[in-house]
């Protein structure tokens, strides 16, 4: 078992580097103003499963032979960056259509499907190698020399569980807004700032080197 003050401060890490912006950041942000809290938390524990996939595929090995084979590695990494370049342009799209209209008057628009939402955070944080890095540097700081299978899993419950407590708090504060993204002007601004972000992460992810 891992001590409890170790997972305190593996868990206070964990928290810390989710709150760090990023491309999962950005799009529980953009999910949680499109779809609302339940979408928001949705597409965060899409982000959680996908740590806690990460963190498994740690423990057995898988991550770390994904990490020293440069083709492998740049193919998950060309695969992301894509798919954040897709989400960008979806909000661009959104923005250049102007379908905006305010969400009070707008009974008929459909808000974004929580299962949409979680699918989008668990491809963003699966196509994301940098956070099997991320994990690799970090999981050696908080287990013992003689570290077993099990306590890598035990840490990989305590992520998964850091990055949910922190997507779900992101989502519920910016639900708590909606009044304020209730605005068609207010909603358009914000995709074609966000959809911005997206891209230019892609762009960097894509340009970055192993």
């Amino acid at each position: 078992m891992i001590p409890g003050a170790t997972a305190a401060s593996f868990l206070l890490v964990v928290i810390l580097g989710a709150m760090s912006p990023g491309p999962d950041f950005v799009v529980v942000t953009r999910t949680s103003i499109s779809g609302g809290r339940r979408a928001g938390i949705a597409a965060g524990a899409g982000i959680a499963l996908g740590v806690f996939a990460w963190v498994v595929a740690i423990a057995f090995g898988v991550a770390a032979v994904l990490t020293a084979s440069a083709v492998a590695f740049t193919v998950v990494k060309l695969v992301g960056a894509a798919y954040l370049v897709f989400l960008g342009v979806k909000a661009w799209l959104a923005v250049r259509r102007g379908e905006y209209r305010d969400l009070g008057e707008a009974r008929d628009v459909k808000p974004l499907d929580a299962g949409a939402a979680f699918r989008q955070g668990l491809f963003t944080n699966l196509l994301n190698p940098k956070v099997a890095v991320y994990f690799l540097a970090l999981l050696p700081q908080f287990l013992p020399a003689d570290g077993s299978t099990l306590q890598t899993l035990e840490l990989a419950v305590i992520a998964t569980l850091g990055t949910v407590l922190w997507f779900a708090a992101l989502a519920l504060v910016v639900g708590a807004l909606k009044r304020f993204f209730r605005d068609s002007r207010v909603r358009r601004g914000l995709d074609a700032v966000l959809g911005s972000v997206l891209v230019a992460l892609g762009l960097k992810v894509a340009a970055e080197t192993a």
